[in-house]
């Protein structure tokens, strides 16, 4: 029994390893609080009436708003660590020093409630095991960080203890100090300190009922300073014409000067007049930013591509000659810095937005933290996409299809045209456009004729009978080698039988042309020269069995019966 007992402690034992693993943070126990050890606080004024409640981070936030939405300003007034005054500008200044510290608070700051500890300690209970703050005390807590100068102010709360007193949780004397400057920059306008008081008491959510009325307004506004740069981009491009440069250009940013007059008009009057409330300011501070700089790179963007676009347009048939390598090469590289500089401006641009909206401390960082999930299924979609950019920029500088190149591809001979992202645009020969997937091109085989010389050899094949006298033919083909000048190297032509079988021979004649587009209309002029000699060639021969050039078809005679000749 007493082994027994022994084996199942030892078992209890090693299962209480693993459970005690999975239990909260241990919250630490001490007879001394962690606190920030302070000689008075706020010894320059009384508040009247019952003190704000200060034990805990929670209780701070809430019982401040509360006092300062009572208009209780004094009562407000003692969260604040006025450490840095004398007593007599404490009792001078606390007024509006709460005051201002309202309005940032509730103006500027997205507060996290849920996340804000509701313990003297400041103790975070819910943190995962792998958090390095997991189950410690905290004296200090960091509620948003605001940009003043070019540098980052904190808003924080700090755990203070005075000889004999007991700890309380106020606001940090360094936010304190900073209130003026921080006041100037995002406390109310001088537009609406002049609004009726009714206006500017609050509506719902945070918005006072002047932002209610004004967000609208100022959107409306910006609407139609966006239409009106519509038409007068419109008119411009309509004046100079498509063909013309700065026709074309005024054609492709008439969309994105649209939306940066839009975003920008609705940016200049909300700075000037106005400052939003902090949820209002999280969401459309970020958007406003990243609509100005999207519009600013289309802006670039597509001004590169129309002349870029414009200039191959109008070269296209001189890049298109064989003699044209350079410019080929020219255009081609072109296309390539085109696209690294579009990547470029789309990284930069995020850069931009990520940096000078400071969205990890607005609403507007929750907003694209709660579409994490949307993002990585996008990522995830965009595999492809990226693909095809790195096989656009590898056939751009591996130079395997350049601008103006004539190919073979698919069974249709193409002159490449443009080379994007994700297609390339291909033109026949008979003015069609092919759009071939860049990941396809790519990864399939395809035949370039002016990758090293434009001189290409046509062979065109010409069926014909057992007893055609090749001889006879060969010295016909000869004779028009050496009378049409579209044909280079004349001592290579040849004619040849190839192949034979029942119904006759297969005869192929092999010339060399210049490039392809001449070689086409000399491909064709070949054939009808030889089908139309072959024919004088098998009428003069007369009856069989003399020689034959052009295949008979052999035919059986069957007896029918006279008796079964009417049927």
């Amino acid at each position: 029994m007493t082994r027994f007992s022994g084996l199942l402690a030892l078992i209890l034992a090693f299962l209480a390893v693993p459970l005690a693993a999975q239990q909260d943070p241990e919250v630490p126990s001490g007879s001394e609080p962690y606190v920030y050890e302070v000689e008075s606080l706020n010894g320059g004024f009384a508040a009247p009436g019952e003190p704000l409640e200060l034990d805990t981070p929670q209780a701070l936030l809430e019982s401040f708003f509360a006092a300062a939405e009572s208009g209780e300003w004094e009562r407000a007034a003692t969260a604040l660590d006025m450490s840095n005054l004398s007593q007599q500008e404490q009792a001078l200044q606390a007024e509006d020093l709460a005051a201002m510290m309202y309005e940032i608070a509730n103006r500027s700051i997205a507060i996290s409630w849920a996340d804000l500890p509701d313990r003297p300690d400041a103790v975070d209970t819910l943190a995962s095991n792998k958090n390095p703050m997991a189950g410690a005390e905290r004296r200090h807590i960091s509620l948003a960080h605001l940009q003043l100068d070019r540098r980052s102010v904190p808003i924080s709360i700090a755990r203070l203890q005075e000889p004999g007193g007991e700890p309380v949780w106020m606001f940090s004397r360094q936010t304190v100090g900073n209130l003026p400057e921080l006041y100037e920059r995002f406390g109310p306008s001088d537009f609406e300190l002049q609004l009726p008081t009714f206006l500017r008491k609050q509506a719902f959510w945070t918005l006072a009922w002047w932002e209610v009325v004004a967000i609208p307004l100022v959107l409306m506004l910006a609407f139609i300073a966006a239409v009106l740069t519509y038409m007068a981009v419109g008119k411009g491009k309509d004046r100079f014409g498509d063909d013309n440069m700065t026709g074309a250009i005024l054609r492709a940013v008439q969309v994105p000067v649209t939306l940066l007059a839009l975003a920008g008009s609705f940016a200049l009057m909300r700075n000037v007049l106005f400052t939003l409330s902090g949820p209002a300011e999280g969401v459309l501070g970020p958007a406003q930013l990243a609509l100005i700089v999207i519009a600013v790179g289309a802006v670039i963007v597509t001004s590169v591509e129309a002349v870029l676009d414009l200039a191959t347009d109008r070269n296209a048939r001189k890049i298109e000659e064989p003699d044209n390598e350079d410019a080929r090469d020219f255009y081609t590289q072109a296309s390539a810095v085109r696209r690294l500089v579009i990547v470029l401006v789309m990284l930069a641009g995020l850069g931009i937005v990520l940096v000078q909206s400071d969205i990890t401390q607005t609403l507007g960082f929750s907003l694209l933290a709660g579409a994490g999930a949307i993002g990585l299924v996008i990522a995830f979609a965009a595999r492809k996409v990226l693909g095809d950019i790195m096989a656009s920029l590898q056939i751009a500088f591996a130079k395997t299809a350049r601008i103006g190149d004539a190919v073979y591809y698919e069974d249709q001979w193409c002159y490449v045209e443009k080379i994007g992202f994700t297609h390339l645009r291909l033109r026949t020969w008979d003015d069609r456009r092919v759009m071939a997937p860049v990941a396809e091109f790519v990864g399939s085989s395809f035949e370039n004729w002016t990758k090293q010389d434009p001189a290409i050899i046509k062979r065109v094949p010409i069926f014909l009978d057992h007893r055609a006298d090749i001889d006879a033919l060969r010295k016909k083909f000869d004779a028009f080698v050496a009378d049409d000048d579209e044909i280079i190297k004349k001592d290579e032509a040849k004619i040849e039988v190839i192949d034979h079988n029942a119904q006759g021979q297969v005869a192929r004649a092999c010339v060399w042309a210049k490039d392809p587009k001449i070689g086409w209309d000399m491909h064709c002029r070949l054939r009808e020269f030889l089908i139309k000699t072959a024919m004088e060639m098998d009428a003069a021969t007369g009856n069989e069995p003399t020689p034959a050039y052009l295949p008979r078809e052999r035919e059986v005679q069957i007896d029918i019966p006279a008796d079964r000749q009417q049927d």
